[in-house]
């Protein structure tokens, strides 16, 4: 399992990334960063971020609802679990599209994978599935 640098570098392999990072969605703490940042202000862009993440998480709009073979909902039992309501979000602009993850981990934490892909070079449905990938892998300690 790849720690946090190992997971940033690897992300940074995707073709059209400019910049990755993990970050904690509650505090808006960038954990690492690679590449370049919106701005060139690396602790901005870590809580704008943030911010972003934390709206699309703490939304029970957005929370899917699960069913099981008889088709009653398991939602607030996969909530309870641990699992994010919301696996990731992606923002497209004009030029850039910025994805971001987040990671199930084994304690209680708001941690999300960010990556930023030049529109005309990067694929999205790849990088979408290299994410996903990466943050099942991660370890985080």
């Amino acid at each position: 399992m790849p720690g946090i640098d190992e997971c940033l570098l690897e992300a940074m392999t995707v073709h059209g990334a400019r910049g990755a990072a993990v970050i904690e969605w509650t505090s808006g703490l960038a954990l690492g960063m690679v590449g370049e940042t919106r701005g060139g202000d690396p602790e901005a862009t870590a809580a704008e971020t943030a911010e972003l993440a934390r709206m699309a998480a703490e939304q029970t709009a957005f929370a899917a609802l699960m069913a099981d073979d008889t088709g009653t909902d398991t939602g607030a039992e996969d909530e309870a679990a641990g699992a994010a309501p919301v696996e990731d979000v992606i923002v497209t602009t004009r030029t850039c599209y910025h994805l971001l993850r987040f990671v199930d981990t084994a304690f209680d934490s708001g941690v999300f994978l960010y990556l930023w892909l030049d529109r005309q070079e990067g694929n999205l449905a790849f990088a979408r599935m290299r994410l996903r990938d990466l943050a099942r892998r991660l370890a985080l300690i």
